[in-house]
């Protein structure tokens, strides 16, 4: 049979397709708490691309014999590493018309698709608490949102040395100041990527024992270069400890020195959700750009994220496409005149269902059940002989490591806590990732999946336990 044949045939049954794919679905989420939530993948065999093809159901049917069952409980309550959200119900339904509809967002002239993607983005600006002179797009990921924000960035410091760096280029301009306390390597990499450089960045001190910048030392630096323009990248909610820098405070040093202000707000923005955490992002609306991510406490499919900014125009000056069949970048810039792909696909819609399913009260749920959830687990560390808190638990992020009880005397090193992550991972019910706080070898657990309970404390708490028994017994 005729590989185009195949195709009709799996047309004519589409049904039967879709409906296997419902069941394999369904399977795979009644099953969540069995599967490990961390699968140690092995190698397989390479396997050859056939001469003709399987069609769809043989398709389906070989990737469960190979591939559905070793893949992770990733979208489950215990999956801590990373800061990771699940899929609500209502996003996958959204996700899974995204590839029926199949739009192609480059703009919004040949389908109402672009209108949702900007009602989204409209419904997004309330759930932040940020004001109507916002635009906004949706980019791939956090890193993208930062690449964004930073090159916008990029384009406001060359105009003000009197060069437009989109055309021109960087190379007759002086190297750029970054500011910060303590960024995500993201920003490192949208630097490296923007042509800025990483050695760009200037580490301002942080407050004792915190992520958090110290407004003095930051002022003492733009003190410093006060003739040239800078940019402050500030944190709302850091990946180790889910620090925040006093936006307020950082806004107010506009009206003495010119900078741009770009805050990282990719998990940490969803503070204003709640009543109970919003104060943590006041100063927000003050950014000139902000990065937050929606694959992380929006709790839709990887991979998606916003972008949100005040100065369109200059985005649109460095990402405009110079193509008739675009379309005019200044009358009607949505969205490939926004953003570094010119394809796009329909990454709003998810968010969309998500946000009409559940509204404000559904993500101040969220935030305040995962902030709840950390909170137990921190005080459980708190109370151990064999774990000890380093920081203390802000909202959804315990940071914490391994006491030395038979070796004190040595000092803890990260082949320590691969070693002791690898037994927890093996172990199956939970999964954590390694990290470095302060000069120390550290563990992250991520609260943001929307089906963590209390529950799933106690089954992390006794596989952290077990573990560490574990680990000490193979010394």
């Amino acid at each position: 049979m005729a590989m185009v044949s195949k195709m009709q045939a799996d047309q004519q049954d589409l049904a039967a397709l879709l409906n296997r794919v419902v069941q394999e679905s369904l399977q795979f989420f009644a099953g969540l708490e069995e599967r490990p939530v961390a699968a140690q993948a092995k190698t397989e065999a390479v396997e050859s691309l056939p001469s003709d093809g399987r069609g769809g159901l043989q398709a389906l049917e070989r990737f469960q014999q190979l591939y559905a069952k070793k893949l992770s409980a990733s979208a489950g309550p215990r999956y801590l590493g990373f800061v990771t959200g699940g899929a609500t119900p209502a996003s996958i339904a959204g996700d899974w018309l995204v590839s029926v509809y199949d739009q192609n967002l480059s703009g919004i002239s040949d389908s109402i698709a672009g209108y949702v993607e900007l009602e989204t983005i409209a419904m997004l600006r309330e759930l932040f608490l940020l004001p109507d002179d916002f635009s906004g797009a949706f980019v791939s990921g956090a890193t993208m949102a930062n690449f964004v924000g930073l090159a916008q960035a990029r384009q406001w410091a060359a105009r003000k040395q009197g060069v437009d760096v989109a055309n021109d280029g960087l190379y007759q301009l002086p190297p750029l100041k970054i500011a910060s306390g303590a960024p995500h390597s993201s920003i490192y990499k949208s630097l490296s990527m923007l042509g800025i450089g990483r050695k760009s960045m200037h580490l301002i001190p942080c407050q004792p024992n915190r992520e958090a910048i110290d407004i003095a030392a930051l002022r003492a630096f733009l003190e410093e270069h006060r003739n040239e323009p800078c940019v402050v990248v500030a944190n709302a909610g850091t990946v180790n400890t889910v620090d925040y820098d006093d936006l307020a405070a950082i806004a107010r040093l506009k009206s003495d020195y010119a900078f741009w202000l770009h805050v990282d707000a990719a998990f940490g923005g969803f503070a204003a959700c709640s009543p109970r955490f919003s104060h943590l992002v006041n100063g927000l609306e003050h950014a000139d750009s902000i990065t937050i991510d929606a694959h992380k406490w929006l709790n839709v499919p990887y991979d998606s994220a916003m972008q949100f900014t005040r100065h369109k125009s200059l985005q649109v000056d460095v990402f405009q496409n110079n193509a008739a069949y675009l379309g005019s970048a200044i009358a009607q810039p949505e969205f490939a005149h926004l953003t570094p792909e010119n394809s796009r696909r329909f990454r709003a819609l998810p968010a969309w269902f998500s946000l009409q399913a559940y509204g404000r009260a559904g993500y101040k749920e969220i935030v305040e059940s995962n902030a709840e959830v950390a909170r137990l687990l921190g005080e459980k560390i708190a109370g151990s002989d064999s774990f000890e808190l380093l920081a203390p638990v802000r909202l959804n992020v315990v940071c914490f490591s391994l006491k030395r009880k038979t070796r004190a005397e040595e000092s803890l090193t990260m082949n320590d806590i691969t070693r002791f992550l690898g037994q927890l991972s093996r172990d199956g019910r939970v999964f954590m990732t390694p990290t470095n706080y302060q000069g120390s070898p550290a563990i992250r657990a991520a609260f943001s999946n929307w089906r963590t309970v209390g529950q799933d404390v106690d089954v992390i708490w006794q596989a952290l336990c077990d573990s560490f028994a574990e680990y000490s017994r193979e010394g």
